[in-house]
């Protein structure tokens, strides 16, 4: 009985399914412009972004220029977001608030172009071209429009886009630290420091800097150590002063007394 059940459940999905696919081919084939719209926008409706699309897409060219191509066009853009197709999303929302400058909705597809790039960047432990595109286009909304509802959201996806790009150069300058490429790593953390000075992370790079330049010091001929003891005592001290409680503060005083008693050892052979 339940095998029996099972295949009429089956034959049933596939009758649905079969007359679902040769209703839409029907309105495919449909030389009725405007019944092909009512169909696409039923579908858009209905969150069937799929079918919504294909029918979009076969409007665009022959609905061009006429009163309902904007609300198409439109429509077509959000089909890709909805899709997650955000490369092209990203691309017909730009082009639609090219093409409508003077629409009531061009500052959304303003804003849901640099979404969509924003959607469609990677994590940041992999190549960040398309975040530093995102971050672009959502800095040009912000400055664009000023007083936007959308601000405070641009912002935060702004926030989001720089601190993966931190992370990015974060992790870099970690990787030169781990390899023994010492001196790789401490400009490597300068250089995030200058990109990122509000950084959460300031004390850390601060102090990976001053660990980086005691080993490369270490690992030093004499002539050169006391000269990379010192940058690792300078850092050192600005870590104190712009970060006095930080997590990092014990482990960097144990660093500082071996750079300062190094450079104290070798100012009194260099006096012998």
């Amino acid at each position: 009985m339940n095998l029996r059940l099972r295949n009429l459940l089956y034959l049933l999905l596939c009758f649905v399914l079969l007359s679902s696919c040769g209703g839409f081919e029907k309105i495919r084939k449909s030389s009725d412009v405007n019944y092909k719209l009512t169909k696409a926008n039923e579908y858009f409706d209905k969150k069937d972004y799929q079918h919504a699309n294909t029918l979009y897409k076969e409007l665009m060219p022959i609905m061009k220029s006429t009163r309902n191509y904007e609300a198409l066009f439109y429509k077509y853009a959000y089909t890709f977001y909805y899709l997650r197709d955000y490369v092209e999303a990203s691309y017909y929302f730009k082009n639609f608030a090219e093409y409508f400058p003077n629409s009531k909705d061009v500052e959304e597809c303003d804003y849901m172009s640099a979404v969509s790039l924003y959607k469609y960047a990677p994590k940041y432990s992999v190549d960040q071209t398309n975040t530093v595109k995102s971050l672009e286009s959502l800095q040009s909304f912000v400055n664009k429009y000023p007083k936007s509802k959308r601000l405070a959201e641009a912002n935060k996806y702004i926030d989001e886009s720089r601190l993966k790009l931190e992370h990015k150069q974060a992790d870099a300058a970690k990787l030169y630290f781990n390899i023994n490429q010492f001196k790789a790593s401490t400009v490597a953390y300068r250089s995030v420091l200058r990109n990122y000075p509000e950084s959460t992370n300031a004390d850390q790079y601060l102090f990976m800097i001053m660990k980086a330049m005691c080993k490369y010091a270490r690992a030093s001929v004499v002539t050169k150590q006391e000269e990379r003891y010192a940058v690792a005592i300078s850092t050192y001290r600005e870590l104190k002063d712009s970060y006095p409680k930080s997590s990092y503060i014990a482990e960097a005083d144990k660093l500082f007394t071996e750079a300062d008693t190094k450079v104290k050892k070798i100012r009194n052979e260099q006096q012998q």
